[in-house]
C-alpha cells in the first residue's frame, strides 16, 4: 500500500465514524480513534496495512492489551475497519493512549471535534510530527507496562478457569469468533506485555 492511499484510508476511517456518531455515543461508545506505527514513522514507504487504535469507554478491566471484546467486533464491522487492510487496537478511555507498541499516535478523528482535517492533510504531506502526541517518560511507561501486565494476567486466569464453562463457551462464539480466538487474544497480549516488560527493566537497569 502506498502513502497516498494509506492516508485516504485513514481518511475515509475518521468520515465513516463521523457519518456514525449517533450510533457511538454514551459512556462505552467511541471516545476517538488515532493513528500510529509506519505510516507516521516511516512516510512514504510502502505499508502491507495502516494502524489505528479505537478508544472506547469500556472500563479498562474489560479491555485488556491486545483483546476485541465482542462489542467491538461489532464496531469495527459497522465502521468497515474489516474490510480493508487496517490493524486495528482498543484502549479505554481511562488509560493513555499510548503504550509500548503504540508510539507518538496521531488524532484523526473525536467525538468532541470530528475529523481532523488539518492532521491527515499533514500526514499527506508527510509532515505530521507536530500533530503527535509526546513519548512518555520511562519510568512512567514502565509503571503503565506494569498496571497493564497484571490485568492482562488476570483475564487470562479468568479465560483459562472458564474455559469448560458452557454458557462462557455460548456467550463468546458470535460475530464470526469463537471461544479459541479469545483465548489466543488473551495469550498474545500477555506475552507481549511480558516480552515489553522485561525489555523496560533491562533498559532501566542499564540506565
Amino acid at each position: 500500500m502506498r502513502h497516498n492511499t494509506a492516508v485516504r484510508r485513514l481518511r475515509t476511517i475518521a468520515e465513516d465514524c463521523d457519518k456514525a456518531s449517533s450510533f457511538l455515543t454514551g459512556e462505552d461508545g467511541l471516545f476517538a480513534v488515532y493513528a500510529f506505527g509506519p505510516v507516521l514513522d516511516h512516510p512514504g514507504e510502502d505499508l502491507d496495512d495502516v494502524n489505528v487504535v479505537l478508544v472506547v469507554g469500556l472500563p479498562v478491566a474489560e479491555l485488556p492489551w491486545g483483546v476485541e471484546p465482542l462489542g467491538c467486533t461489532s464496531l469495527a464491522h459497522m465502521l468497515r475497519l474489516d474490510k480493508a487492510p487496517v490493524l486495528r487496537r482498543w484502549r479505554s478511555a481511562e488509560w493513555p493512549v499510548a503504550n509500548h507498541e503504540i508510539r507518538r499516535p496521531m488524532l484523526i478523528w473525536s467525538r468532541e471535534d470530528g475529523v481532523q482535517t488539518p492532521a491527515l492533510d499533514a500526514l499527506a504531506e508527510r509532515r505530521a510530527e507536530p500533530f503527535r502526541l509526546a513519548d512518555a517518560d520511562d519510568d512512567v511507561a514502565a509503571e503503565q507496562i506494569s498496571r497493564e501486565l497484571k490485568l492482562s494476567t488476570a483475564h487470562l486466569r479468568v479465560v483459562r478457569d472458564r474455559w469448560d464453562d458452557i454458557a462462557w463457551r455460548r456467550s463468546h462464539s458470535r460475530d464470526g469468533r469463537y471461544p479459541e480466538d479469545h483465548l489466543w487474544q488473551a495469550v498474545d497480549g500477555f506475552l507481549d506485555l511480558l516480552d515489553a516488560s522485561a525489555s523496560t527493566t533491562r533498559s532501566l537497569e542499564d540506565n
